[in-house]
């Protein structure tokens, strides 16, 4: 079990660990790294992940003695950048009474952020981008690493029966295929995504359903197995039959597949630098850290 650090008395929350956490997921991720090889290192992720956390504290315990200036400017082109996020004034208005937060308050924090921000590059303004040679050399030596998987690209529509007695899971049965009917009825392929799009809008108990029942690409055994059979045996363009699940009764619409094999140079080039640079900027903020470690105390308990 993980020991809670401290930082001259001061309790590294799990919140910031876990926010930690979720950023090298989603990194290494996006760099190639599968599923399962996330879960067998997730020990030693986590405890990175106290590290880093342990790290931005500093830096931004750093940032505010040195009380960099932040322009106005920077600060309004954040808010305009969460406002579109959000869907708009009225919504940005929403969240911040959600988290019981001003508008003042969050630029406030943002100017925080900001000053971390430019400590981190003025940290990494010796860090050299990496070479074309550099890139090819990495590549030889991880080339069985880059390696996809078949992967599917699919929508679906669920209606839930957890729970359900026998009648009311017979009813979301007949719920589910009046849903299928209605969209094989929309004629060619386009006009069948739209219809699967507007009924996965209005009739899935999914979340996903506000994106038209979009799952993005997944790879074999990230669904539940009845799901993922189906995706994998389907043809692109198709519809599926009824699938039960744990979760209910879903239909597919499978609307793309890659076969998976040995990525090229090429393909990840721009992936390999992007992660050079990431490794080489992080050893820089590690020298960095290093140093503001050495000022104060942490402890493990």
């Amino acid at each position: 079990m993980l020991k809670q650090a401290y930082v001259n008395g001061q309790p590294i929350s799990r919140e910031a660990v876990q926010f930690e956490l979720e950023r090298l997921v989603k990194f290494y991720t996006s760099h190639g790294m599968r599923p399962d090889e996330i879960k067998k290192n997730m020990d030693k992720l986590v405890e990175k992940a106290q590290e880093q956390a342990i790290g931005a504290k500093l830096l931004l315990d750093r940032a505010a003695q040195l009380d960099m200036p932040v322009p106005e400017s920077a600060l309004d082109a954040q808010i305009d950048q969460i406002v579109q996020q959000v869907g708009g004034r009225d919504n940005f208005a929403k969240a911040l009474a959600a988290q019981k937060m001003t508008e003042e308050a969050l630029r406030k924090e943002l100017v925080k952020g900001c000053r971390v921000d430019a400590l981190v590059q003025q940290a990494c303004s010796g860090v050299e981008e990496p070479t074309e040679k550099d890139v090819s050399d990495y590549y030889q030596a991880h080339a069985t690493e880059f390696v996809t998987d078949p992967q599917v690209l699919a929508q679906h529509i669920l209606v839930k029966t957890e729970g359900l007695d026998a009648a009311d899971k017979a009813q979301a049965l007949e719920k589910i295929k009046a849903i299928r009917a209605r969209i094989l009825k929309a004629g060619d392929p386009g006009e069948v995504g739209q219809a699967f799009c507007k009924e996965a809008k209005e009739n899935s108990d999914c979340p996903s359903g506000a994106e038209g029942g979009s799952l993005g690409w997944f790879g074999r055994g990230m669904m539940v197995p009845e799901f993922d059979q189906a995706a994998f045996s389907m043809k692109c363009g198709e519809i599926s039959d009824v699938i039960e699940t744990q979760f209910g009764y879903h239909i597919i619409l499978k609307t793309d597949e890659k076969a998976g094999g040995a990525q090229t140079l090429v393909d990840v080039a721009d992936q390999i630098k992007d992660l050079l640079r990431h490794e080489a900027r992080g050893r820089a903020m590690d020298a960095y850290v290093a140093e503001l470690r050495e000022k104060v105390t942490i402890e493990y308990k």
